[in-house]
């Protein structure tokens, strides 16, 4: 459908973001049942809570917005998704890298998200739609709180990984000291 108005391309987004929230769900459940770190499935299972409560919001919006809540294909979140899928595949001998490599697609999901939500709040400001802009904030606020999440969590896990590897900080193997 050709995009004609500010309206339309406003409703298209909301779709777009819509359909996003429930591929990145379901791309959690896959993380979730192939991470082994139990902060890292921690983090998984209280963003899917949190991913719920977006949709739900998002339908919200829909019906404040007065439009029937429908899903068009966010082709960004398909392919975060696929290569999320790709990266566990490849890394899924050694569960420590895995889960590092879990955490770098979720990164990746919440920053597409983020930037999203912003660009939505933008539009619902200046259309004067607060109560929108209300439901937006919130789920960006959990967005930019899971990424922070993350990015904390990032250096243990990697230690993990690279201690599962023989590896010291500096990335250097190391070496058993001769008796």
């Amino acid at each position: 459908m050709a995009i004609r108005t500010l309206q339309e391309k406003y409703q298209h987004e909301l779709e777009d973001i819509y359909d996003a929230e429930h591929q990145f769900l379901k791309g959690q459940e896959e993380m979730l049942a192939n991470a082994t770190d139990p902060n890292v499935k921690q983090m998984i299972n209280t963003h899917m809570r949190q991913t719920e409560g977006h949709i739900r919001n998002l339908e919200q919006i829909f019906s404040l917005m007065g439009m029937r809540a429908q899903r068009t294909t966010c082709a960004g979140a398909k392919g975060i998704v696929t290569e999320g899928q790709m990266i566990m595949k490849e890394t899924s001998s050694v569960p420590e890298i895995r889960d590092a490599a879990i955490l770098g697609a979720a990164s990746k999901v919440e920053h597409y998200e983020i930037a999203t939500y912003r660009g939505l709040i933008t539009g619902a400001k200046m259309m004067g739609q607060t109560e929108v802009m209300n439901f937006l904030q919130k789920n960006l606020a959990e967005e930019e709180h899971t990424a922070n999440l993350i990015e904390q969590s990032e250096p243990t896990i990697l230690q993990k990984a690279m201690g599962a590897q023989g590896m010291n900080t500096q990335g250097n193997t190391i070496q058993s000291q001769p008796m």
